[in-house]
């Protein structure tokens, strides 16, 4: 009867230990699914920094390009308001007489590679005579009435103007009739 007593209660410590065994695996497996779903948490949320770093430098990017070439744009301008008076002065030169042919034709050879290094940075003439009117691009600075000329049509220039792109770099001093 002790055997029998004692296999009982070997058997009934077999069982708590089975038991607190499954309990241990199943608390075991209980964590690591916590573990598993904050991992999950965890990444997902440095997924959504990392996106939204990236998306903030492609933004600084493009950002700093664009000020890049304004800026780039702004100096070029300033350069080319230097030499413009320098442009005026060889054009005068040019219509100035003169019975030195080759010191004129030297002074017009200068103001075409003048010319051709202000076009490399995009400076282009702004047309005028024969022209509507426009206040973005020309100044004018007398008004004459004509019968043979349209409305607010340029008659006489001045002044040159020039843009680069669509900035006005100097605005063309004009006569405008009617």
């Amino acid at each position: 009867m002790m055997d029998e007593e004692n296999n009982t209660n070997e058997e009934e410590k077999n069982e708590k230990i089975e038991e607190n065994t499954n309990e241990e695996v199943k608390q075991e497996e209980n964590e690591k699914e916590e573990n598993i779903v904050s991992n999950e948490d965890e990444l997902n949320e440095l997924n959504d920094r990392y996106k939204r770093l990236f998306a903030e430098f492609e933004n600084y990017k493009k950002r700093t390009q664009k000020e890049s070439l304004t800026k780039r744009a702004e100096i070029t301008a300033d350069v080319v308001m230097g030499v413009l008076p320098v442009v005026d002065n060889l054009e005068k030169a040019i219509e100035a007489k003169t019975e030195d042919t080759a010191y004129q034709d030297g002074i017009k050879l200068i103001l075409r590679q003048l010319y051709d290094v202000l076009n490399r940075f995009g400076m282009e003439e702004i047309p005028t005579v024969g022209q509507t009117f426009d206040p973005e691009l020309h100044d004018a600075v007398q008004h004459i009435d004509d019968p043979e000329k349209g409305a607010s049509e340029i008659v006489q220039e001045y002044r040159k103007g020039y843009r680069i792109g669509t900035k006005v770099v100097r605005h063309a001093m004009v006569v405008v009739a009617n």
